[in-house]
């Protein structure tokens, strides 16, 4: 009787082992940004519609609650419009990833989550919404990504592979004239 008690209670303790291995596999993460760990504050930089003529401007800083604060103001003159932040880092650090978790403050304006290769004109993105004053969780699946050219999907656009990707970033743009901010405080990449 002891005997298959003892049995019963090592194939119980087996199983839940098993399921704790299992969830933690898919809660693994890394983070990309986190100011608060000093990650991801450095390698950043800022391309707006001056590239094209355009006057908009942007630039980002670490508030005093040491989160990464994208600001600035994007105007319609010129033919412009947009404005964009990007990080840069190594190729092959996003291996195996399948999304990404964020945590942001913003305006109640639409941003777009960036990804892009090292020397392509091309890019992988989708919108995401904010509302103003809130901190809001925000879950991005890399198969959520499109391929866009300068701000137009792309048909012709390679598939993403994720661990050529060698930047991130942030971009405001689709007529959303004046000024914006959105504060982050962190990014991870789930697998």
């Amino acid at each position: 009787m002891l005997n298959s008690y003892l049995k019963y209670i090592m194939k119980t303790y087996n199983s839940i082992l098993i399921i704790l291995m299992t969830l933690s596999l898919y809660s693994q993460s890394i983070d990309l940004i986190n100011p608060q760990e000093e990650v991801g504050i450095d390698s950043w930089n800022i391309v707006n519609d001056n590239v094209m003529g355009g006057i908009s401007n942007s630039d980002l800083y670490i508030t005093k609650e040491n989160n990464l604060m994208f600001y600035g103001n994007v105007s319609l003159k010129n033919n412009g419009g947009f404005a964009s932040s990007r990080l840069r880092f190594n190729k092959g650090k996003l291996k195996d990833v399948k999304a990404f978790q964020l945590r942001v403050k913003g305006d109640g304006k639409i941003y777009k989550f960036r990804l892009r290769e090292n020397y392509r004109s091309s890019n992988y993105s989708t919108n995401f919404e904010t509302k103003s004053g809130t901190w809001t969780n925000i879950k991005i699946l890399v198969s959520d990504l499109n391929p866009m050219f300068m701000g137009y999907y792309s048909r012709n656009a390679k598939k993403l592979e994720i661990d050529k990707i060698s930047s991130l970033g942030f971009q405001i743009s689709d007529k959303q004239q004046g000024e914006f901010k959105l504060e982050i405080m962190h990014v991870k990449a789930l697998y």
